[in-house]
Formats: structure tokens, sequence, C-alpha cells
């Protein structure tokens, strides 16, 4: 058969360690024999933005903004001993909030489900999606190590008017200091993108945060989120029969391990971080996540939701076999091919991610997975296997429905 032809190409963004392997495996084995793959390629693994002083990330954001979709592979957030591992320039900060921030828009996570593989809680009989905003908080923070005794001071200079200071704290000895910021702007996109995505999924949405401690910060979260609601979207909620309520965050986590599910949860951007890994977990892992930015613009980047799999790498390097779950990378480019069908109208490229997603579904429930699926699914006969035999399983299945 032909490949399946694009026309505008999605930005590749490529990273680090074993999920650059997996990123490789899957390319050569589930998209290249089948479709004539266009893409803007970028290096975000840590080298090469060391190299590029972290050009490089700026550079795949703004092409994302270009060409509408990207796909990107996990990548390694550097503390100080990945610095000196990789012998760096600096503590980069996460690529993930780099794009993000530029980005703007909701972070969409939810669990990939196979009927094999059950909650941890019980009670969830329904997919639970985490929309995490994606600008601002600890991502975007400014933080100082305090070295003895002094005053620490908010302070801020309006262009015109009179500059306003509130004390933070009198230090008698060490300590440290975060200021977090947001924008009101980046706060509306996030309503409306979390009410705009459960109109169309048909589904109730949940907003949480912490505000009866953080009476500016997380208040001002909420009441935007009201009054936008209130304006714009309680009428067309009614219509659906969904429901939109905010809670403390607290509560939430409770509400939903007793829920059966099938609701869209909304936090801010740590929090979303958090719970999305809490979510992925208890449904069965983390490696069966898809993950989503969805900017205000019409920009989307799909990505794996996990790290880089670094104790699988290790053991790669020394020749030893790894069997390290793909699904996640897998979706995000499927995710991302579907999506670039979709608006360019390639339904063929639409049906083929289809077809590779129920490809890799159908096999884990044929039994045959690797080892941390293996663990999870209560199927009686299951067969282990490296990561590449996996790949080569999802292909058998995908040319039986090619």
């Amino acid at each position: 058969m032909s490949k399946i032809q694009m026309n505008v190409p999605l930005v590749e963004m490529d990273g680090d360690e074993m999920t650059r392997i997996i990123w490789k495996m899957i390319k050569e084995t589930l998209l290249e024999p089948y479709v004539e793959l266009k893409t803007a390629y970028y290096d975000l693994g840590l080298k090469n933005r060391d190299n590029t002083g972290d050009r490089v990330t700026i550079d795949a954001a703004a092409a994302t903004k270009k060409y509408g979709v990207a796909v990107k592979c996990a990548t390694i957030t550097p503390n100080a001993q990945r610095v000196e591992e990789y012998n760096l320039k600096q503590m980069w900060k996460s690529p993930n909030g780099t794009i993000r921030a530029i980005l703007d828009g909701t972070v969409f996570r939810a669990p990939i489900i196979v009927d094999s593989i059950k909650p941890f809680v019980r009670t969830w009989k329904k997919p639970i999606t985490i929309a995490r905003h994606a600008y601002g908080d600890v991502y975007k923070d400014v933080e100082y190590r305090v070295e003895g005794p002094g005053k620490a001071e908010l302070v801020f200079k309006p262009e015109a008017g009179d500059e306003h200071r509130e004390t933070i704290f009198n230090f008698k000895d060490k300590g440290v200091i975060l200021g977090m910021h947001n924008i009101d702007r980046s706060i509306v996109s996030f309503a409306r993108s979390c009410f705009n995505y459960a109109l169309d999924t048909n589904q109730d949405l949940w907003f949480a945060a912490k505000d009866t401690i953080s009476k500016k910060y997380d208040h001002t979260f909420k009441d935007i989120f009201n009054e936008i609601y209130e304006k714009e979207y309680r009428e067309k909620f009614a219509e659906k029969k969904i429901e939109y309520f905010y809670t403390l965050i607290d509560d939430a986590v409770a509400r939903v391990v007793r829920s059966e599910g099938g609701m869209i949860w909304a936090c801010k951007n740590y929090d979303g971080d958090v719970m999305s890994d809490l979510v992925a977990t208890a449904f069965g892992s983390l490696a069966m996540m898809t993950s989503v930015l969805m900017s205000p613009e019409g920009y989307y980047e799909f990505e794996a939701a996990h790290g880089t799999v670094t104790r699988h790498y290790y053991r790669h390097l020394k020749g030893e076999e790894t069997s390290t779950n793909p699904m996640a990378t897998l979706f995000a480019w499927t995710g991302a091919l579907k999506k670039r069908g979709e608006l360019d109208g390639l339904e063929d490229l639409v049906g083929f991610g289809d077809k590779l997603e129920a490809a890799s579904i159908k096999t884990i429930e044929a039994g045959i997975m690797t080892k941390d699926l293996a663990l999870l699914s209560n199927l009686p006969e299951k067969k282990v296997v490296n990561t590449e035999d996996f790949l080569l399983e999802i292909k058998k299945r995908l040319d039986n429905q090619l």
C-alpha cells in the first residue's frame, strides 16, 4: 500500500534517555512504513538544550505556533545531580514549563483504558481527566536562599502610582524565599478551555484550589472561573445536563476517591502535575496516560506524561534488555497525527491514528505486554516482552487492520 501523505508538518521535539530510544523505535516500526512523515524536527535532548543556551526549546515553541500541532518526547528537567552528570552550563528550567508559558492554554491528561487492567480505586468506573493550567506558579518562580538575619518583602512598583510593600518574613537565621505569579489573561484562557472541553466531552467539571488559605492568589482563580461560568456557560451546561462547581482541593481529593470517575478535574499548574500522576498511577501506570496542551489560539502539543525512564536507560547502555512501556509516547504520536489530519482534512491520517491506537490496546488484551503492565493485568495468561518486541506485536495487529 502507498504511504499516507501529509500536507503540513507537525513539530517533532525529541527528548532524553530511554524515551528517546523508544521515540526512534516507534517512528521506524509503526510510523514511517505507513506515513510519509513531515516534521519540523527540534532536538530537546539535554545536551543540545545546554549547547544552544536553551534556545532550541524556545524555537520549538515558536514552530508550534507556526504549524499548530506538535509532538514531544519526555525530557530531563535538570537538578544539581544532572548538572554534574551532563556537565551543564547551568541548571536549565523545565522545557515543558518553558513551552507551556509560551503557548499558554491547558494540559488535559486522561488514562488509556484497557479492560484487563482495573483501577486501584475500586469505585472508579470511568476515566478521570485532569485539566492542568499551563502557566505560572512554581514553573515561573523566583527563588532566593537566605543566608542570615534580615527582612523579606514583597514589592510591587506600578508604572503609575505608589509602590506597594508587604512583609513576607523577618528572618532570624537561614531560610529560603519563593515568589510566584500568574496573570488574569491566562487564567481566563484556562477557564474557557476547561468549560469548552467539558461541553465537548459532555462531562462534569470540577475546579479545586485553596482559597481559604490563599485569599488573593487562589481566590483570583476561583473568582475568574465563577464569573465566566455565570456569564457565558451556565445555560450551556444546563442544556447538556452537566454541572460545574468549585471545591477546596483537599475536599476534591476525598470526593474523587469516592466517585465513579467520569469528570474533568481542573487544577492549578503544580496541583495538576501532582494529581495527574496520582490519577495515572491509580488507573494503572504513568505510562498509560495521554497528555495534550490545548492553547486558546488553537495550538496543540501532545506528549507523554511521564519521565525519561532513567533506570531503564542505564540498563540499555550496558546492553541489557529492557521492557519499557511505550504506550504514552505512542499515543502522543497518534494524538498529534490525528489532530494534524483533522485540521488538514486528511481522513486517512485520522483513521491511521485510530487503527494504531486500537492495535496497541488489542495487543495488551491479547496478553502480550511489557513488564509493568503484566504486574497490573488480570489476564490469566500473559507474555512479557521487551519494548521492541511489543512494538512488533502491535505492528502485526496494525497490518491486519490495514
